[in-house]
């Protein structure tokens, strides 16, 4: 499957719910980490919270899908926010965007998945049928493995953003 994202965006908030509900999308999937919410953030901020809403108000779910290893991060963030999540995913397996799809009642052509990384969020969605959507890291973090990571992935960047999408 491929590593190349439907679309390359700056951020989440760079999705419009009005545009994402023309477009038939009735839930987004998100990674948690860099992508909703800085490392180590235990509460989800304002601008989160308004672009929850906004979605909700378009009749689309927020859902998060994250390979968090720390035991109570993931579904301590997403009860404050007041969403659904499946950790330990393990993406860029299939089983985690199953499991999100089938708790949201959704099918895979009206998801949508975010990510800040390609080898997991992108490929791991693509695999799963999901239109995807990667975003900026909010941050780098200090782990050197993540930095060399994202450095890998900046071909399958420049493709997504080259390429028309949902």
């Amino acid at each position: 499957m491929s590593l190349v994202p439907t679309r390359v965006l700056e951020s989440i908030y760079d999705l419009d719910p009005q545009a994402l509900a023309a477009a038939g999308v009735k839930a987004v999937l998100a990674d948690l980490d860099n992508t909703l919410t800085p490392y180590e953030e235990a509460l989800p901020s304002p601008a989160l919270r308004a672009w929850k809403e906004a979605l909700e108000a378009q009749g689309i779910a927020l859902f998060v899908v994250s390979n968090s290893r720390k035991s109570r991060r993931c579904p301590d963030f997403c009860a404050a926010l007041g969403i659904g999540c499946v950790r330990h995913a393990g993406k860029p397996g299939t089983k985690g965007f199953r499991e999100a799809l089938k708790q949201t009642g959704c099918r895979p052509e009206e998801a949508l998945m975010v990510g800040d990384q390609i080898f997991t969020d992108v490929w791991g969605g693509n695999r799963a049928g999901i239109a995807t959507v990667l975003v900026k890291p909010m941050a780098w973090g200090k782990n050197p493995g993540r930095i060399l990571r994202y450095a890998a992935e900046t071909p399958f960047r420049w493709l997504g953003r080259s390429k028309p999408g949902r």
